[in-house]
C-alpha cells in the first residue's frame, strides 16, 4: 500500500455560464445533427460564455462560491493553483488574477497546464503542500473557456466542448484520520502530443496573419487515437490505484471520470466492473469542460447526495499530451 497523503478535500463548488447551447443550436452553425452528437458522444447540451467572460472570471466565481459555502475568509487561503489550457493571457498567470479578485492577499500560486488531466495534476500538487503541513488552506481550481479555441467549422471537435469551472478546498488531514487522499498516479506520454493540440500561439508558431488564416489557433484532434488511448489508460490507472492499495471494485463508492465522451466512460466502467450507481456522469449536460470536468463531477455528486463521509472515491482523466492522472481518496465530509 502506498504511503497515505495527509491531505483532504473539505469543500467543492462550481460555476457554469448561464447560456446553454443545445445540439439543435449547433445544427444551425455547423453540418451536424442532434442524433449524430448524442450517439457518438452522449452530449445533449453544454454551457457557453458570453463575450467578455474569461477563464479567470469563471475560476473566481467557482472559488468565491466555495469560500462562501465553507465560511472561509479569502485571506485564509495560502495557495491557489489554476489548471487550464485557456488562460486569460500568456502572462500573468490566471492564478494571479483570481487571487486579486478574491482578495486572497496572503496566497501565492500558479497555473498548471495538463489539458483534461490538469485538475488531477493540480490536486496532486496542492495535496503535497497541505499534506506536508506547510499550507493550511489550498484552493485547486479547474477552469476552461474552450469556446475560445474551438473551430466552429470543424464539426468533429466543436460539438464536444463546453465552458465551466470547478474548485476544491484542500486542507491537512487530522493525525490518524483515514479520510482524505490515499494515493495518486500521474504520467505523460509525449509521443501522443501530435494527436491533440493547438499548433498556433506559442513560441513555435507565434500569432501572425498566416497562422490565423491557417486556423492554427484552434483545437486539432485525431479522434480515434485519443479515444483508444483514453480507454486503455483510464482503465489501467484506475485498476492499478485500487490494487496497489488493497481495494477492489466492490470497495469503490464512486468513480468520477473525465467527461470527454460517454463511450470512453462506459468502456472504463465496463472494464472495471462497476454498475451505474458507482459512476458519475454529467457529460450530457456540460460536454467536455476540460480541466473543470472532475471538480464539476464532484460538485454534482455532493449535490445529488451520492457522496458521504468515508466513501472510497476514484477520479481519473486522460488529456492532451498525452497526460493521465488518477487519485484515490476517502471523502472527508
Amino acid at each position: 500500500m502506498a504511503k497515505r497523503i495527509a491531505a483532504k478535500i473539505t469543500g467543492v463548488a462550481g460555476f457554469l455560464p448561464p447560456h446553454i447551447a443545445t445540439n439543435a443550436d449547433l445544427e444551425k452553425i455547423v453540418e451536424t445533427s442532434d442524433e449524430w452528437i448524442r450517439t457518438r458522444t452522449g452530449i445533449r447540451e453544454r454551457h457557453f460564455v458570453e463575450p467578455g467572460m474569461a477563464t479567470s472570471h469563471m475560476a473566481t466565481a467557482a472559488a468565491a462560491e466555495l469560500l462562501k459555502n465553507k465560511n472561509v475568509n479569502p485571506e485564509e487561503i495560502e495557495m491557489i493553483i489554476v489548471a487550464s489550457v485557456t488562460p486569460d493571457m500568456m502572462f500573468p498567470a490566471t492564478a494571479c488574477l483570481v487571487q486579486d479578485r478574491l482578495g486572497a492577499k496572503n496566497a501565492w500560486g500558479f497555473d498548471l497546464s495538463a489539458a483534461c488531466s490538469g485538475f488531477v495534476f493540480a490536486l496532486t500538487v496542492g495535496a503535497q503542500f497541505a499534506g506536508a503541513g506547510t499550507h493550511r488552506k489550498v484552493l485547486v481550481i479547474g477552469s476552461d473557456v474552450m469556446t475560445s479555441i474551438l473551430d466552429f467549422q470543424d464539426r468533429a471537435t466543436c460539438v464536444l466542448f463546453g465552458d465551466g469551472a470547478g474548485a476544491v478546498l484542500v486542507e491537512p488531514a487530522e493525525s490518524g484520520s483515514t479520510d482524505g487522499i490515499i494515493d495518486f498516479m500521474n504520467d505523460i506520454d509525449g509521443s501522443g502530443g501530435c494527436n491533440l493540440y493547438m499548433p498556433g500561439g506559442g513560441s513555435l508558431h507565434p500569432p501572425t496573419r498566416e497562422t490565423v488564416d491557417k486556423r492554427m489557433h484552434y483545437v486539432h484532434q485525431e479522434g480515434q487515437q485519443v479515444f483508444k488511448y483514453a480507454v486503455r489508460r483510464m482503465c489501467e490507472v484506475s485498476t492499478a490505484l485500487l490494487e496497489r492499495n488493497g481495494f477492489s471494485n466492490r470497495d469503490l463508492a464512486l468513480l468520477v471520470p473525465h467527461q470527454a465522451n460517454l463511450r470512453i466512460i462506459r468502456a472504463t466502467q465496463e472494464r472495471l466492473g462497476l454498475d451505474d450507481s458507482k459512476v458519475m456522469i454529467n457529460i450530457d449536460r456540460y460536454g467536455n469542460t476540460t480541466a473543470a470536468t472532475i471538480p464539476l463531477g464532484l460538485r454534482d455528486a455532493v449535490n445529488e447526495k451520492r457522496l458521504k463521509k468515508g466513501d472510497l472515491v476514484l477520479i481519473v482523466s486522460v488529456g492532451a499530451g498525452f497526460t493521465t492522472g488518477g487519485i484515490l481518496l476517502r471523502w472527508a465530509y
